[in-house]
């Protein structure tokens, strides 16, 4: 793996699991600060709001400067939010940090997106993504539960000092290993907005927001539906989620190298298949074994989707990538937060647990269509990744 795709790697790490550990803290960090748990868990939605927020502010912030300097910048921003909420006194200050960290998230993935794209030829531009997006991954499968045991054992602070430490490696490896030239388009605050009117930027972007959502609405209660549907135990439920975790690295590598040969192709049948899964799922959730395996293939095709996705718009986008890549990282967010909602509501209105895969599959047959209508009507803007690009890599430009 080139060296610079591993300090992306590594900074996507150190954020992954920063956003996602506090679940595991909920109940330490609600019994620290004296809230209830609901209250919370608000502490997610605003991270998730802050990402949504945050994206197209820090696009248009840093759409002149150089991208070495704006990565470095945007993963320094996060150790200091990471540092801030270890150090929070009480709870509205814990969630404006938050947020504050949130701030860096979807501009970080965004732009890491398109650099990492850029630094290697066309047709391996998704594989690229999908390194990137690794580290993601390894987030939900090594951080996210190391985190919440060192949590669990040391202090909910503890966590986010040891998240700020990686935080800083990641600044260090930034430094030292992104080329002090990468290609970039010049800052055009009118330009950047004015392809967002463009269909073929925003059907990509609904795509990344349904995805998310259907994977979402169905995660956020996979433990009780595992307890109190499947019968699995507690400490079963984290063996499920650990292989979840692994699935979701698996995606994405398989996203990214099947992106580099027939992206469109491989989008469509990623969300199809995803519908079939949540069917299966919604059959199988009373036996173990049927589950553990729709599981493993749930969250690899989900996480397929996203360097899929994250290509596509970065090719769809052409004359203003660092906005769109990073408004789809909103997109996203806003479908986590978006999914979560959905099932909230359709619990409460009486639907059962297993009600649940069901909502998932009509979302994910709503992004299949919307794929093949997007995909026949418009096709990507931008070269086709394979057949145009040969060996060579794109030659790089000055950051002036």
């Amino acid at each position: 793996m080139p060296l610079h795709l591993i300090a992306l790697a590594a900074a996507a790490f150190g954020i992954g699991t920063s956003e996602f550990v506090i679940m595991g803290l909920l109940p330490d960090v609600a019994a620290d600060l004296g809230v209830s748990i609901d209250i919370a868990g608000l502490l997610i939605t605003g991270y998730a709001m802050g990402v949504v927020i945050g994206a197209p502010i820090m696009a248009i912030i840093t759409a002149r400067l150089p991208r070495k300097t704006t990565l470095i910048g945007l993963a320094s921003t996060f150790v200091i939010g990471n540092l801030l909420c270890a150090l929070a006194p009480g709870y509205a200050t814990l969630m404006a940090a938050r947020v504050f960290t949130a701030f860096c998230h979807g501009a970080f993935f965004g732009i890491g997106a398109v650099v990492a794209a850029d630094l290697v030829p066309r047709n391996q531009r998704s594989s690229a993504i999908a390194l990137m997006f690794t580290g993601l991954t390894l987030a939900n499968v090594l951080g996210v539960p190391l985190g919440t045991a060192l949590g669990q054992a040391a202090g909910w602070r503890s966590t986010f000092w040891v998240v700020s430490g990686i935080g800083l490696l990641a600044v260090a490896a930034l430094a030292a290993w992104l080329p002090a030239r990468i290609p970039m388009q010049p800052g055009n605050i009118l330009r950047e907005f004015k392809v967002l009117r463009d269909p073929r930027v925003l059907w990509p972007l609904a795509a990344s927001a349904l995805a998310s959502a259907a994977l979402f609405c169905v995660l956020t209660y996979i433990a009780p539906l595992l307890r109190d549907v499947t019968g699995v135990s507690e400490r079963g439920v984290t063996g499920v989620l650990l292989l979840f975790g692994v699935a979701l690295t698996v995606g994405s590598t398989l996203g990214g190298r099947l992106g580099d040969r027939n992206l469109e192709f491989w989008l469509t049948r990623m969300f199809a298949g995803l519908v079939l899964v949540f069917l299966a799922l919604s059959q199988a959730v009373h036996a173990l074994a049927p589950m553990l395996a729709l599981v493993f293939i749930w969250g690899t095709l989900g996480f397929a989707l996203v360097p899929l996705l994250q290509t596509l718009i970065v090719d769809q986008a052409a004359e203003a990538p660092n906005l769109a890549s990073t408004l789809n990282q909103g997109a996203f967010n806003l479908g986590n937060a978006g999914g979560a909602w959905l099932g909230s509501m359709a619990l409460g209105s009486g639907l059962p647990l297993t009600g649940l895969p069901w909502m998932s599959a009509a979302i994910a047959a709503a992004a299949l269509l919307l794929t093949l209508w997007g995909t026949r009507r418009h096709g990507r803007r931008a070269a086709t990744l394979a057949g145009q690009a040969g060996d060579e890599a794109l030659p790089l430009r000055s950051n002036a």
